[in-house]
């Protein structure tokens, strides 16, 4: 597993892809949060906390967590080197593990310029250190268990065709429903239950800085679900 994490991490980082998400990810963020005018601008917002950032970087990460994944199997597929990979002596679960947590650790590195936000608006607060900081931590939490969620899912994806592009409109798709598709069906028929099988409500629960297990729970069920699917998916194209 530590050597395919490996591979995947080198080739991240040997090519461009690396850099543009990481770069990507916190030039959007930058001139939403702080130079566009509009609902998510800190500086317009006039309180000293970082609520529109954790209500934007839900939707950013839907489309990039994707496009880093969307490689995953699906260019061994394209490549012909996906047969050579499930003959190596290590287990389809280890080999799922591997691309998974490759994928997983850049965005945890593109997510890391992030803590300037929190020093900055910690700054700027009246007075100096107004912040929530308990609600900022579980909602960095949250944060990190949509990134697993949304990362099992754009793997698994990724299986699904050789062609990339089809990969990440799936992985888009999926993260979409899964995130917000609930709680618009459960506006409709007006069921908090299906509210609950989306990720945004349990998002904004942690998001209050009170972690719930039923929360933690939910992101690690989904996780190990498109994990298992992934393995699943990889057996049968082995088979």
């Amino acid at each position: 597993m530590f050597a395919i994490l490996r591979k995947e991490i080198n080739s991240f980082f040997a090519s461009p892809i690396g850099y543009l998400v990481i770069g990507i990810f916190i030039v959007l963020n930058g001139l939403f949060l702080w130079v566009f005018k509009g609902e998510f601008n800190i500086l317009d917002y006039g309180f000293a906390d970082l609520s529109s950032f954790f209500l934007l970087a839900p939707w950013i990460l839907i489309f990039l967590i994707p496009a880093v994944t969307m490689r995953s199997f699906s260019d061994e597929k394209k490549q012909g080197t996906l047969e050579l990979l499930l003959t190596k002596p290590i287990s389809l679960f280890n080999i799922v593990l591997g691309k998974y947590f490759g994928a997983f650790i850049l965005i945890l590195i593109a997510l890391l310029p992030t803590l300037l936000y929190v020093y900055t608006v910690y700054q700027l607060g009246n007075p100096e250190g107004n912040l929530d900081m308990g609600s900022t931590l579980g909602s960095y939490f949250g944060l990190l268990f949509l990134v697993a969620a949304y990362t099992a899912i754009g793997v698994f994806a990724s299986t699904l065709s050789d062609n990339q592009i089809v990969a990440f409109i799936s992985a888009v798709f999926i993260c979409f429903l899964f995130y917000i598709g609930f709680e618009g069906l459960a506006d409709i028929i007006s069921s908090p239950f299906t509210e609950q099988l989306g990720m945004s409500a349990h998002f904004k629960s942690m998001s209050r800085g009170v972690l719930d297990t039923r929360d933690i729970l939910y992101f690690l069920s989904i996780t190990i679900f498109f994990l298992m699917l992934t393995k699943l998916n990889l057996n049968k194209a082995n088979a």
